[in-house]
């Protein structure tokens, strides 16, 4: 069955190998990890939505951020866990591409809205007479529906480009979703200006969001040591910390998968930064963000006791 110029008409997912024990502990342990996941960001986006002194920048930056978090490992783990249920490893060729595109799209998503919030917390704390007016309604909405079109055409390039390859050798894909790497590897065309593509354009984005990030981090700790007080720092550093704290393991996560020696690193240890990237970063999140902020915390026992604000 041929789709165009490819002979592959469907992939093979290896991801997780194992006996009949091992498969069934991998399923629990993603369905558990998936549904976490998927039920504390969704308790986020609603707690924002809810309480009335969460709309701010910085809430509505992290009510995106849920979105997107719960839509990235909505991309891979059930497909992962639907392969498990019945012994299949299968994936068709569109649906290779289609997961492939929205996980490009969703993990540059996540980065820019940790950009988007760095930035927040630069304004509110080197400039937070001026806060209220710079961080406007209107620059907050241009800025995530920037991030929002910019992540699409460049998950859309990719794609677009990726399906003009053939494959018509080996389909088997050692992970547990579609990868635009292994793609390429597997593929029996020239990937010339797929990869010229991914070292210039996804070179450029991706370099570029922790670098601002770092930036405005640099910033925030020169604006922190020149506070007066003990207690003014620590105020200051708490509204920093839960995005710190993500951010490193977001990144962290991401470093894991994307930039590793490739002769030192073993398949298994590629699958586990895989999944700390795609399952457990965005299952944490929303722990991080409910544990470690007052605000947060206040909000969700309004939330479950009730009182709601008017």
């Amino acid at each position: 069955m041929e789709r165009g110029n490819h002979t592959s008409s469907e992939f093979l997912l290896l991801g997780f190998s194992g006996n009949s024990e091992q498969q069934q502990f991998t399923f629990g342990l993603f369905l558990w990890m998936y549904l976490t996941g998927l039920l504390g960001n969704l308790l986020i986006i609603l707690t924002i939505r809810s309480v009335s002194h969460l709309h701010t920048p910085m809430y509505f930056f992290l009510s995106h951020l849920s979105f997107v978090d719960l839509c990235l490992t909505t991309t891979t783990v059930p497909k992962m866990l639907f392969n498990i249920q019945t012994r299949k490893k299968t994936i068709s060729y569109a649906g290779c591409l289609s997961q492939m595109y929205f996980f490009i799209f969703l993990g540059l998503m996540d980065s820019f809205l940790l950009t988007v919030m760095a930035y927040d917390r630069y304004e509110a704390i080197c400039h937070p007479l001026h806060y209220s007016l710079i961080m406007s309604p209107q620059l907050c909405v241009f800025l995530v529906a920037g991030a929002w079109f910019i992540t699409f055409l460049h998950a859309l390039l990719h794609t677009v480009l990726t399906a003009q390859l053939s494959f018509c050798g080996d389909n088997k894909i050692p992970h547990f979703y579609c990868d635009l790497t292994a793609l390429l590897e597997l593929s029996c065309s020239d990937t010339t200006t797929n990869e010229v593509v991914i070292f210039t354009v996804a070179g450029l984005l991706g370099i570029a969001p922790p670098m601002c990030i770092l930036a405005s981090y640099a910033c925030i700790v020169s604006a922190l040591l020149k506070l007066p007080s003990a207690r003014s720092k620590r105020r200051a550093f708490s509204t920093c910390s839960s995005h710190f704290t993500v951010v490193t393991l977001f990144y962290g996560a991401g470093l894991g998968v994307h930039f590793h020696p490739t002769s030192s690193h073993s398949k298994y240890e590629d699958l586990v930064a895989s999944v700390m990237y795609t399952v457990v970063t965005p299952m944490l999140n929303p722990l991080i963000y409910s544990l470690r902020n007052e605000d947060m915390k206040g909000a969700l026992r309004k939330l479950f006791l009730g009182k709601h604000d008017l």
